[in-house]
């Protein structure tokens, strides 16, 4: 090998391990997690630093559509739905873009969540809500482009948006109470006809109590108005293991109407195997 390729060589390498050296980023990236009520609100953001600059008017101009931090688009995770401006937004990821104002800002939640600076092409369609939110001034100036929750209660948050000597806030509402509401009326009201089911089957495939599968089982059947053939197809084994074959028969035949007219050819076959054992004994 001449001299002239392995000095070549000998760059290259130089170079590959140069690549490999890790730097700060100059916008690193956070991530913020809220408990508001019984939903959980998380933000992905990069953080921009002022570094001498002047931000709002300037590194970020007025009345023009900015992603709201830096590098990829800030995204907004709600694990339940809410409301944002009076509009309903489900439960789902969302990117936040804005275009910040003097004295306003305009909010926009937005569909899209892959990608970096705005949307080449932006599509009134995809966004989900929108508002108008006040500028605050605030005295003592933050270097680090900030996204926090404040004002948390039961039924609310803002997203506060922190820059500069400014302070912009983003309102939401989650209906804790419904939900409340619904897990109490649950509990008092008891199991429902798929716990019993749940019950059941776990009983009777883990060998436990057969009678008390059985006796869940019918509890099930009881409250439930069109039973599927794969819910009669359990309590046909159940009813067999208690010994009422009978019974076990019976159901296995309801399942087998079902699972003829839903085409499942593996229902059918079990159910047909099951009702000529149990016939034949």
């Amino acid at each position: 090998m001449n001299k002239v390729v392995l000095f070549l060589l000998a760059i290259v390498a130089s170079l590959t391990v140069e690549a490999q050296i890790n730097t700060p980023a100059p916008s690193p990236a956070a991530k913020i997690i809220q408990i508001v009520g019984l939903t959980e609100v998380s933000i992905d953001y990069s953080r921009p630093s002022m570094r001498g600059r002047k931000v709002f008017g300037n590194l970020v101009p007025f009345d023009k559509l900015w992603r709201t931090g830096a590098n990829g688009y800030t995204l907004v995770t709600f694990d339940a739905d809410v409301t944002i401006a009076g509009k309903e937004v489900k439960a789902g990821t969302y990117s936040i873009f804005t275009k910040p104002g003097a004295s306003n800002w305009e909010v926009f939640i937005y569909t899209d969540t892959v990608g970096g600076g705005t949307p080449s092409n932006w599509e009134e369609s995809k966004v989900v809500a929108k508002l108008s939110a006040p500028v605050y001034n605030i005295e003592m100036p933050v270097e680090t482009f900030t996204i926090t929750f404040d004002d948390v209660t039961s039924n609310g948050a803002n997203i506060g948006i922190i820059w500069e000597n400014t302070y912009v806030a983003i309102p939401f509402t989650v209906d804790t109470d419904a939900t409340v509401m619904s897990s109490i009326d649950k509990a008092l009201n008891g199991p429902s006809a798929g716990d019993y089911y749940a019950a059941a089957v776990y009983y009777s495939s883990e060998g436990k109590d057969i009678n008390k599968a059985k006796e869940w089982m019918d509890k099930a059947m009881s409250m439930t108005e069109k039973p599927a053939f794969w819910q009669l197809r359990q309590q046909s084994l159940i009813l067999a293991k208690a010994g009422d074959k009978k019974g076990a028969i019976e159901a296995a035949k309801k399942s087998l109407v079902g699972a003829t007219a839903a085409g499942n050819n593996d229902y059918i076959k079990m159910n047909n195997d099951s009702i000529k054992e149990w016939s034949s004994k």
